[in-house]
């Protein structure tokens, strides 16, 4: 029997992984501008996408990684699981796995669900988010969009701007883009920057000037409402003026700064919408970028490159 592969989180694979799955998501990134959109890659494989937290783009393009590497899919919400009924996630998912899945594809609003059935079912895993821990393919969306338009990571001076307390996205853009060799400071409200997040790899500055100068990518993270207990900061127009990014900021970053977003954008307060539709702007590259990247991240896990 295979040993079987999971992508839980970027922390635990180095550089040369990281390169890899990159370099295999340029390949497949090639099929999405075919007329014929598929590959029977994984045909006869079965991936199940199991979602206890709302998702768009990541979700969307989980399925339709799936589906152009013709696996057989089954999409499960929390909303519609026997979890409302009160089924434990690790019940939900030996069911599942009782139909003998290849892969599940789990987001779930608390930190380590995917390790925790990474060590109970007999199926590869793959973390499409856990609470504030990582957002593994999402980092490594961003960083092949950061490496298609720059040519590199190594070097790079990155701001990430925000939440970077409550952000799996800040983490795993952090953990990716340093373990690569790029210049990482990351930039919010003092309640908003955790203590000792340095240890990931980065610098930490509360001026949002400080950040941006010098930039050659800028990503900004929208606000983790739905993850804090009390207000951290004044309001919204306080936040923007403080924190946000608009066009005046822009230009304290290198004339061809890139500006990047996880989505979804809450426009006029982390981005001035002139910037997020402007000519720096990226991010509707990262999403399209997101089918490839798991594309990538599936074939891997079945068994394939690496």
């Amino acid at each position: 029997m295979r040993t079987r592969r999971h992508l839980l989180e970027l922390a635990s694979l180095d550089a040369a992984t990281i390169g890899q799955l990159l370099d295999l998501a340029e390949t497949f990134g090639d099929i999405s501008r075919r007329p014929i959109k598929k590959v029977p890659t994984l045909r006869g494989r079965t991936v199940v996408n199991l979602f206890m937290e709302p998702s768009t783009r990541t979700r969307t393009s989980f399925e339709l990684a799936a589906k152009r590497l013709s696996a057989d899919t089954l999409n499960i919400s929390g909303g519609s699981s026997s979890v409302v009924k009160g089924e434990t996630l690790l019940d939900t998912a030996r069911n599942i796995a009782a139909y003998a899945p290849d892969i599940i594809v789990l987001r779930h609003q608390d930190a380590g669900a995917p390790h925790l059935l990474a060590r109970h079912i007999e199926a590869s895993i793959v973390n499409a988010g856990d609470g504030a821990h990582e957002h593994p393919t999402q980092g490594l969306l961003d960083l092949l969009s950061i490496r298609q338009h720059k040519k590199r990571i190594e070097g790079l001076r990155v701001a990430i701007i925000g939440d970077i307390a409550h952000s799996r996205v800040a983490r795993s853009g952090i953990v990716g883009l340093s373990k690569l060799g790029a210049d990482v400071i990351v930039c919010g409200p003092p309640t908003m920057i955790p203590p000792g997040v340095e240890a990931l790899g980065c610098a930490a500055t509360f001026d949002r000037a400080e950040a941006l100068d010098g930039a050659d990518v800028v990503m900004m993270l929208r606000i983790q409402k739905e993850r804090l207990e009390e207000e951290l900061f004044p309001s919204d127009r306080e936040y923007a003026r403080a924190y946000g990014l608009d066009p005046d900021g822009l230009r304290r970053a290198k004339p061809d700064c890139l500006v990047m977003h996880p989505g979804p954008i809450n426009r006029g307060v982390e981005l001035d919408p002139r910037v997020a539709d402007g000519p720096q702007s990226i991010i509707l590259e990262q999403v399209h970028n997101g089918i490839a990247v798991r594309m990538a991240v599936l074939y891997h896990c079945a068994g394939g490159a690496g």
